[in-house]
């Protein structure tokens, strides 16, 4: 049986959250009683770690997603886009007891603001899904949100050798960065986390990840560009890439997806910055988060070994 391209490259396995966002453009929020017409209505896929595969799969790379969706057709439609981009949906599994994961998105031309009301989707259970510990153990990078982290915290054994990946943009209760390969947050959320250190600088911020556990640190700040600190200590500043900002929904998530997936290639962290500075600000040329993402038409590059599933190794500079 001959082997294609993609199941030779490293499966990067994304898990966490998936959702149905509806997105509205006004020009200025909405005041109580009013009606608002708006500019442009838009129905799309959303969610921290599926919109990250669904930026790593636009890269060429090999994904997976793991989560829960409802029974609803709101589950169905989030399956179904996933399956679209090429994600690797067999372990996502279905609760009938809670509707999937939706929101309503208003985006405000004046002032590029956001505001968001979500219904949180169906509790993540990662102890009874066997297609789950399969793709875990053959994952080379698993990248977890602030639902996945705690599902996955909860195994008491998992198997496989894979490097781990962490969105910190949200608040996760109990977070601990000991283990952790690959810890991304805003430079926002770094400062909360590490208040007690009373300093804005990212330099500072970072080392204080470093010395919490985390091996590689990477921190977004907008339109200042990301910081990154690599396993060598060496101090990495990209700036922001020039785009026209529509909505910024879901830029983070893909800044996650693409720079695991051009580490997990075997680029330098600094490139593998840039390329995820640029795709980020191309997704926020649209008004939902996932429309805008740069396609790539070509696989990403393998590195000697990672062939057979092997996580790549990360090279600072």
């Amino acid at each position: 049986m001959k082997t294609s391209t993609s199941d030779r490259l490293p499966l990067l396995v994304f898990i966490g959250t998936a959702t149905t966002d509806t997105i509205a453009l006004v020009e200025d929020y909405p005041g109580p009683d009013s009606r608002t017409v708006a500019e442009d209505l838009v129905i799309a896929g959303g969610g921290p770690a599926a919109t990250a595969a669904v930026a790593a799969a636009r890269t060429g790379a090999r994904t997976a997603f793991i989560g829960t969706v409802g029974t609803d057709s709101d589950g169905e439609r989030i399956v179904a886009d996933l399956e679209a981009e090429s994600v690797d949906v067999s372990a996502v599994t279905r609760s009938t007891s809670h509707p999937s994961g939706a929101s309503i998105v208003v985006v405000a031309r004046t002032g590029s603001s956001r505001s968001i009301i979500t219904r949180p989707g169906p509790p993540l259970d990662l102890t009874r899904n066997a297609a789950a510990h399969t793709l875990m153990s053959e994952a080379a990078w698993i990248h977890a949100d602030h639902m996945g982290w705690p599902a996955l915290e909860g195994l008491k054994d998992t198997e496989g050798s894979f490097r781990l990946s962490v969105d910190g943009g949200n608040p996760i209760p109990g977070f601990s960065l000991n283990g952790v390969d690959l810890y991304v947050p805003t430079i926002e959320q770094l400062a909360r986390t590490f208040r007690e250190k009373r300093s804005s600088d990212p330099e500072v911020l970072l080392h204080s990840a470093r010395n919490a556990g985390a091996r590689t640190v990477v921190a977004t700040g907008g339109s200042h560009g990301s910081w990154g600190l690599g396993p060598d200590g060496t101090m990495v500043h990209v700036p922001a890439f020039a785009s026209s900002i529509r909505s910024t929904l879901g830029a983070g998530d893909v800044f996650h997806g693409v720079l695991l997936a051009s580490l997990a290639a075997g680029h330098r962290l600094s490139d593998a910055m840039q390329d995820a500075n640029e795709a980020a600000a191309k997704s926020c040329e649209a008004l939902d988060g996932r429309s805008g993402i740069p396609r790539r038409t070509h696989p990403a590059v393998l590195l000697p070994g990672t062939a057979s599933g092997q996580p790549g190794g990360i090279r600072a500079g």
